[in-house]
């Protein structure tokens, strides 16, 4: 993922225009008893980060593929592996696998009522943030940096099979192929689209299937995760996520504060990211959100310190800050109607 260089004056009255009543009625919610298991969701990062870096067409990506495929099979899910070809900015063909996890709730009617929770799964095969310029062709650990999405995820799942009481379905995604965007070492021209290449075929293929009606599920809407369990971190509004769904940041915003951790979720605006949510809002057209943490006032990147690194590892991981996007998202899934 990466900054977008235009930010828009209309996201600054987008933030600040907020309902009263609903926020009175969202703050007088519950909440939830389930308990977020942070050792748990640290435990499947470690797992994923045991096979080495993820990066597209090595071993290590296709053995930690199977490994997610079979987590979320255990917590009860029916998984769908969606496998494209696609080509990455210097022309290399990409072995994408989109990991597809469908909880089994039994919510009625034929035409599935979903929320979409996704992350993505590969590590950036480049460590060109980092301050040692002899690491910049090293691959990245992506402790954070995508392992922390998909372990989050696995706990939810695990939870949701032993919590049957939700409302609406939940379909996670770990998208592939998200990480191999043009390094920042490269003199190959930036065409705006090298980041994200398995959300953007997901998205197509998803847009295709609505023309034809046979989608697989109606999604009330998206929440993006990543980079959501580094030391240190906060998530600001992501400016793309409240021009596109406003009303679902919000929500979640909401739903931290009464979690209790309003503090790590500020009511402020933080950059704005091109990032696996931008193609399911605009291809897909479902309204998404990307919680992700934004370091204002790091120096080394707005992302923090370990963003594409060589310390994305698994020492700068935090347990405090799976547990408060993890609680989060319970208060969000298991207050719907």
């Amino acid at each position: 993922m990466k900054y977008l260089i235009c930010i828009s004056a209309m996201l600054l009255t987008l933030s600040s225009c907020k309902s009263t009543s609903k926020n009175i009625q969202e703050d007088e919610q519950s909440p939830v008893s389930i308990q977020f298991v942070a050792d748990s969701a640290f435990a499947y990062c470690q797992a994923q980060c045991d096979f080495g870096p993820r990066t597209m067409n090595s071993e290590a990506h296709e053995q930690c593929a199977a490994w997610i495929q079979q987590k979320f099979q255990q917590f009860g899910c029916d998984v769908e592996l969606q496998k494209a070809d696609v080509r990455g900015y210097d022309g290399t063909i990409l072995h994408a696998t989109n990991i597809i996890a469908r909880t089994k709730a039994d919510v009625g009617p034929a035409k599935r009522d979903a929320i979409l929770i996704c992350a993505h799964w590969d590590s950036r095969p480049w460590a060109d943030n980092d301050p040692d310029s002899t690491n910049w062709h090293k691959p990245v650990l992506a402790a954070n940096d995508g392992a922390s999405g998909v372990g989050v995820m696995l706990e939810l799942a695990r939870l949701i099979q032993q919590h049957d009481s939700l409302k609406v379905d939940v379909d996670f995604i770990c998208f592939d192929a998200e990480d191999w965007g043009i390094p920042q070492w490269s003199t190959a021209p930036d065409m705006g689209n090298s980041w994200a290449l398995g959300a953007q075929h997901w998205a197509a293929d998803f847009a295709q299937r609505v023309a034809l009606n046979t989608p697989p599920a109606h999604y009330r809407y998206g929440i993006l995760l990543d980079m959501v369990g580094g030391q240190g971190a906060r998530f600001f509004q992501e400016q793309m996520s409240v021009q596109y769904a406003s009303g679902i940041v919000d929500k979640v915003w909401r739903a931290a504060k009464t979690a209790g951790y309003g503090s790590m979720f500020p009511n402020d605006l933080g950059g704005a990211i091109t990032d696996d949510h931008i193609p399911v809002n605009q291809v897909a057209q479902v309204p998404c959100i990307d919680i992700i943490a934004y370091y204002p006032e790091c120096q080394q990147s707005s992302f923090g310190p370990t963003w594409h690194t060589v310390t994305d590892d698994m020492e700068h991981l935090d347990r405090a800050t799976l547990q408060a996007v993890g609680q989060t998202l319970l208060q969000v899934l298991y207050s719907e109607k």
